[in-house]
């Protein structure tokens, strides 16, 4: 009989946020920069839809907060969008759940136009106007990335016995 470690894996969440950032602040060109998904908000509403009594609002504002910081932009600005979508994740996370992958799929695409729909209604408040359609194109990229990452972090959920 095996007896695995009671392990919680705050290390395994904490890296992968890392990873994601990384891949967040990757340079990449102007004409690419739009078909970047949105790593963070993905990996945030993961973690909040896999364990939500240990990734959630506090959570989701302190990736944006560091993620405002790296930007340069307002301060809160993300901080803000993070959390509201970490909210709306974490309240819908038992039906999330329960809905075949292309469905989760559209909800992302929901979540992630919802955090787009914030920055971009804050950026023109404080000036900053971003208006043509390529603006919406990430969060069609980042819908289908969903099932590759819904894949990847449930194994290495699994793998390393986070919960």
């Amino acid at each position: 009989m095996s007896h695995k470690p009671a392990y919680h894996g705050g290390i395994v969440i904490l890296v992968s946020f890392i990873v994601a950032f990384i891949l967040t602040m990757i340079p990449v060109s102007d004409n690419l920069e739009i078909y970047r998904p949105h790593w963070l908000i993905l990996l945030l509403i993961y973690w909040c839809i896999a364990v939500p009594h240990r990734v959630g609002v506090f959570s989701g504002w302190l990736v944006g907060f560091f993620l405002d910081i790296h930007t340069d932009s307002l301060l809160g600005l993300h901080a803000l969008t993070f959390a509201i979508v970490a909210y709306l994740a974490y309240k819908l996370h038992a039906r999330i759940r329960l809905y075949p992958l292309f469905q989760q799929s559209l909800i992302i695409l929901l979540l992630v136009t919802l955090s787009q729909i914030i920055l971009l209604w804050l950026n023109g408040i404080t000036g900053n106007v971003r208006g043509d359609w390529s603006y919406w194109v990430s969060s069609l990229i980042s819908m289908l990335c969903w099932p590759w990452i819904f894949f990847l972090m449930r194994n290495i959920r699994r793998v390393y016995g986070v919960n």
